[in-house]
């Protein structure tokens, strides 16, 4: 199945990838130490930091994952979009602004503070990367699909080898523009991503009179009242319902523990500016969601759910055909370019936050003990960039054709299991030790990422990833109802029966610098 003219497709797709890739080549001119290849040297406004958080967070999951999930399952896949974005105000409040003032560079900066820094450092990377390395696989997926649909490659080997393209630009991406060319990337995602959804927004409701109850209506007309209601994805069973408490937890609580975002607040100069840039990112990501609503609701009644299923790209594939619908090979042509850019993006984000992580945490706090020498931790991230963007490759073949929105929902999980309660307990618990910290990450980690290989994800169902096999133990699609409650009483287990205290002193310190700011990283001069 092709949808609309391949040339024209691949000749839009060729033009976005040349404009970013002038600009990352531009930006990595200026990329001379570890602060300006990590943290793009703290150059940006609170305004630009925003609508680039807003383009690493508005995923291929967002678009392709979320509009496909409300087409097909209408109430249940808008839930979704619900939680993605109440998940703002818990990184607004509790996390972004003392993530800001505490750290440097990453999410273990802050975490090894007052706490022994080497077991710590290397815990705060394992799940760093094990986050990091989750999201991919979802990006990667959604890239395989998307771009098989436009160019009507329809056999697993194809799309493989698309994938593994998309894997090898993010790479050149990441590995010469670093943080400041990725943010570049991302700000004109953004921008592009939203407008883009916009336009499609403003014409689907023309063509309903600009009236969403006719919208609704029409849907209804195709696909029948249970567009409307909920428990098509997650039914009235008990089983269901507890998924789908696990999938809120998981969403809700996931984004002040994801490694990319958290990452960055370090690229603004002052914590007002990260406040700020949290606000900017919410009213985007808001305004982008209540475009899903309209362009799903769209794509049900003007694509049709068969017509989405049967598409190689499956449930993702919906906001494409709905481009291709309403404006032909032109409009389809400039959104999948769009969404393309979409997972470059993000997957550059991903890349460089797992590369950061391994290069500043593991090799130059964990194994060389601070003694790096210079450009030595920046060449070390590159070679991990190549190795991450490689392995990303290979687990995104293996997942093509799952729902994207739902793999991110499994990083999401990880990141509220393992990140959180340690980040909450470093930030607002003077006697959390480090006995706490690492039970937290590693119970956290491990509990989340074993419920997941016993769970019907992986096996035991017909979209699974081994269909055929059956080792599905665990009823639950998601973890997060079990491994975020047992990340939050491992890290106090540990901190109540740890014989060892911490210093009193450099926790006093680091709740002075985390609410006021006091001694933290300032702008660079130049």
């Amino acid at each position: 199945m092709t949808v609309g003219d391949p040339i024209l497709n691949i000749s839009i797709f060729a033009a976005f990838v040349a404009v970013t890739l002038v600009i990352v080549i531009r930006a990595s001119r200026s990329n001379k130490t570890a602060n300006d290849f990590y943290a793009a040297g703290r150059s940006f406004s609170g305004g630009q930091n925003g609508t680039a958080i807003a383009g690493d967070y508005l995923s291929a999951a967002s678009f392709l994952g979320i509009c496909g999930a409300i087409a097909v399952n209408g109430y249940d896949g808008f839930l979704y979009s619900i939680g993605f974005l109440v998940a703002w105000l818990v990184a607004l409040l509790l996390v972004a602004e003392l993530l800001r003032n505490t750290g440097k560079f990453t999410m273990a900066d802050v975490l090894s503070f007052r706490l022994k820094e080497r077991p710590v450092r290397l815990a705060a990377a394992t799940a760093t990367l094990a986050v990091c390395f989750f999201y991919l696989l979802a990006q990667m997926a959604g890239a395989g699909g998307l771009v098989s649909l436009l160019l009507g490659v329809n056999d697993r080997l194809g799309q493989s080898v698309v994938i593994a393209v998309v894997g090898f630009i993010m790479i050149f991406y990441v590995l010469i523009g670093g943080m400041k060319g990725t943010t570049w990337v991302q700000i004109i995602k953004a921008v592009l991503l939203i407008a883009g959804a916009g336009v499609m927004t403003v014409w689907v409701l023309a063509l309903n009179g600009f009236n969403l109850s006719a919208l609704l209506g029409q849907a209804v007309a195709v696909a029948g009242e249970g567009i409307l209601q909920p428990g098509a994805q997650y039914g009235l069973t008990g089983v269901s319902r507890l998924d789908f408490v696990s999938l809120a937890l998981a969403l809700v609580l996931g984004t002040a523990g994801l490694p990319h975002v958290l990452m960055r607040f370090y690229t603004v100069p002052t914590a007002k500016e990260a406040r700020r840039s949290v606000v900017w990112a919410i009213w985007l990501i808001g305004l982008f969601y209540l475009f899903t609503l309209v362009l799903g609701y769209g794509a049900a009644y003007l694509v049709g759910k068969e017509t989405i299923l049967a598409a190689p790209g499956g449930v993702n594939s919906a906001a494409p055909l709905l481009a291709f619908e309403l404006g032909g090979s032109i409009l389809l042509g400039i959104i999948s370019a769009v969404a393309f850019a979409t997972i470059l993006a993000v997957v550059a984000g991903l890349t460089i936050t797992a590369a950061t992580s391994f290069a500043h945490d593991v090799y130059a706090n964990v194994i060389k003990k601070g003694a790096v020498p210079p450009n030595g931790e920046v060449k070390v991230a590159r070679i991990t960039v190549v190795v991450i963007g490689v392995l990303a490759i290979a687990g995104g073949i293996g997942v093509q054709g799952q729902n994207i929105a739902f793999l991110v929902a499994l990083a999401f999980a990880i990141a509220a299991s393992a990140n959180l309660p340690t980040i909450l307990y470093s930030l607002f618990w003077r006697k959390f030790t480090t006995r706490g910290a690492l039970w937290s990450m590693y119970g956290g980690l491990a509990s989340a990422l074993l419920l997941i290989i016993f769970s019907p994800v992986i096996s035991g169902a017909e979209t699974s990833m081994f269909p055929n096999a059956n080792f599905a133990i665990f009823p639950l699609n998601n973890p997060g109802i079990i491994s975020i409650p047992l990340g939050f009483l491992l890290g106090w287990l540990g901190t109540v029966t740890s014989s060892v205290k911490e210093d009193p002193r450099i926790a006093a310190e680091m709740e002075v610098r985390s609410l006021t700011g006091h001694g933290a990283e300032k702008a660079s001069s130049h």
